[in-house]
This record gives structure tokens, C-alpha cells and sequence, in this order.
């Protein structure tokens, strides 16, 4: 993981490559971003949040693909909108398709490179295919690719021209594991290098392995930011939801209860949920109560992982 930008407040960065000061984006009647102050600098930084909370829109903003409606945004100092010298400097990979199906990966990513002006745009192409191991398979249509390879082919696009800044729109969607592990392992090297990193996610467990800040928006507003670990500290005190799959799931419930730290439990054929105020006790107790009630733990996960939960805890929509 990178080390995060030094930050003046959980808003601001020093050296801020990336702005977005009092920004907002609305369509008629409909406000996608709402007054976003916020800055980014060198390494990955997350942006979080649930469908619909405005990441979309912030990054197409920022990548000046679309006209805030007032504030501003600016990449190392200009506005992004309609200038060049900009543009060479960004690689954006949207969360849609964005690729030509009739296109080899090859031809995509050295026309890619060719439209952002790129010295020697088929070495240029070469290297960017190989970054995202999709050398052997090049010379295929995208048609024929996996949506996994596809967001791969997006990110060569991306990269072709060497940008100092990347804003990436959900990247992970559809891949598998191996390909979500070394785009996470590509991504954080390029922070490491000194590059301007902006992901978006809905996950937070992916953002956590990548990224060393996250700024959180909900409803088109920035909700929080800070090191994941600060967001996790703000949802320390807040009730959480973990799975336990066991065997004996009746007898583990009831030996769980005895704990101070459980509030609240469900029991199913198959298992136990558990509604806890200290998650950090819980797991604790796990192994202990699975021993005196005789029952095999095949698995514990958290059921409040995804944004949407963080949100309600962080904004209190729930």
C-alpha cells in the first residue's frame, strides 16, 4: 500500500495535483455533485461510496470530460476542459464498456496512444499491454475478451501515454481474482512511482489493499476522508455485522450471547449472524465459544463490508 499524501486536514493534500474546489455537477432538476471541496496528491486515493453517490461524475469532472456547474476543478494547476497540454497528462479508464469490440487489444491501445500524441505509439502499446499481462492475447478482438480482460485493455489505454495522473471508475468490476491482485499490485506501484492515483470503488476491503487515503461520498457530498484506518476508527463505536457458518449454529449462539460484546443474534440451518458493538472482543471469543460448544467454524466474514453500510454509520442514513 502507498503512503498516503501529507494532508493539511482530512480534505486537503500538500502539493495537490488534482482540485476540486466547491464543485458541483447537476443535470436539470438532478444534483450528481454538491459543493465536493477536496484535493489529491501523489499515490492511490480512494473514492467510496455506493451507486449513485456522485463518484462517477466527480471523476468525468476531473478528467474534464464534463463542465462543472459551479466551483472548479484543476489537474496540476489548469482546468482540465478542453486543454491539451492536460490531457496528455491524464489516463482515465470509465466504468463502462469504452472499448470498440472489432478492435484487436493491440490496435485499441496503439490508437489510444496515437489520440494522445505518444512517441512511437506501437512500442508505446507494447509496453502498456504487457504492464496488464495481456501480451499473448493482443491480436484478439475485444469482442471475444472477458469483461475482466476488457477493464485490463481499458487500463492499457490509459497508460499508453505515461500520465502523471489516473483516474480509474470502478477498474476491478468483472475481474477474477488473480486479475483484481495485480491490478491492485500495478496500481499501487504507480502511486509508488509518484503518480497521481484516483479509484473508485464500492468495496472498501479492495480500496483498504490499495490505497493509503480515502475520501467517502454519499448523495453526492464528501461524507469523510482520511486513511482507511480513520474510517474504520469512526465506525469503531458503531454496531457490526459478522457471519459465522458453523455446524452447531443453535449451541454457538447461545455461547456467543453470554459475551457483553454481543447485542443481538440470528441463527440459521447453516449459521449464526452476530450484532456486535466490539468487533475486536468478538473475534476473540470466536475460537473459545466454537471449543465449549462443540461446534466447527467453516467460515467468519463481515456482512457490513460494502459502502452502502459504512455510509449509514458514517451519515446516519439507516
Amino acid at each position: 500500500m502507498t503512503a498516503p499524501a501529507r494532508t493539511t486536514d482530512a480534505l486537503h493534500v500538500e502539493e495537490a495535483t488534482v482540485v476540486a474546489a466547491r464543485l458541483s455537477k447537476w443535470f436539470g432538476a438532478k444534483v450528481a455533485v454538491s459543493e465536493v471541496d477536496c484535493s489529491f496528491g501523489p499515490g492511490v486515493t480512494g473514492l467510496l461510496g455506493p451507486n449513485g453517490a456522485g463518484k462517477t461524475t466527480l471523476l468525468r469532472v476531473l478528467a474534464g470530460l464534463l463542465v462543472p456547474s459551479s466551483g472548479k476543478a484543476t489537474i496540476l494547476g489548469l482546468p482540465p476542459k478542453k486543454r491539451h497540454g492536460v490531457y496528455r497528462q491524464v489516463g482515465f479508464v470509465p466504468e463502462d464498456e469504452a472499448v470498440y469490440g472489432h478492435m484487436t487489444a493491440r490496435r485499441f491501445v496503439e490508437w489510444s496512444a496515437a489520440m494522445s500524441k505518444a512517441d512511437g505509439a506501437p512500442a508505446a502499446a507494447r509496453r502498456a499491454l504487457e504492464t496488464v499481462h495481456l501480451t499473448s492475447d493482443a491480436d484478439r478482438r475485444l469482442s471475444t475478451y472477458s469483461k475482466g480482460m476488457r477493464q485490463r485493455a481499458k487500463v492499457a489505454a490509459a497508460l499508453v501515454h505515461d500520465p502523471k495522473v489516473l483516474l480509474l471508475d470502478e477498474p476491478l468490476n468483472g475481474t477474477d481474482p488473480i486479475q483484481r491482485a495485480r491490478l491492485i499490485e500495478l496500481l499501487v506501484s504507480l502511486g509508488q512511482e509518484g503518480r497521481t492515483i484516483i479509484v473508485s470503488s464500492h468495496v472498501l476491503a479492495e480500496v483498504e489493499r490499495m490505497a493509503g487515503r480515502v475520501v467517502a461520498m454519499v448523495d453526492g457530498r464528501v461524507a469523510a476522508a482520511g486513511t482507511v484506518a480513520a474510517l474504520r476508527d469512526a465506525m469503531s463505536d458503531k454496531p457490526r455485522r459478522i457471519r459465522i457458518d458453523t455446524d452447531r449454529p443453535r449451541p454457538l449462539a447461545r455461547r456467543l450471547l453470554a459475551g457483553e460484546w454481543v447485542e443481538a443474534v440470528g441463527v440459521d440451518a447453516a449459521g449464526v449472524e452476530i450484532r456486535t458493538g466490539d468487533a475486536r472482543a468478538l473475534g476473540g471469543d470466536i475460537a473459545m465459544a466454537a471449543r465449549e460448544a462443540g461446534a466447527r467454524i467453516t467460515k467468519v466474514s463481515p456482512e457490513d463490508e460494502s459502502l452502502d453500510s459504512v455510509f449509514r454509520y458514517l451519515v446516519d442514513l439507516g
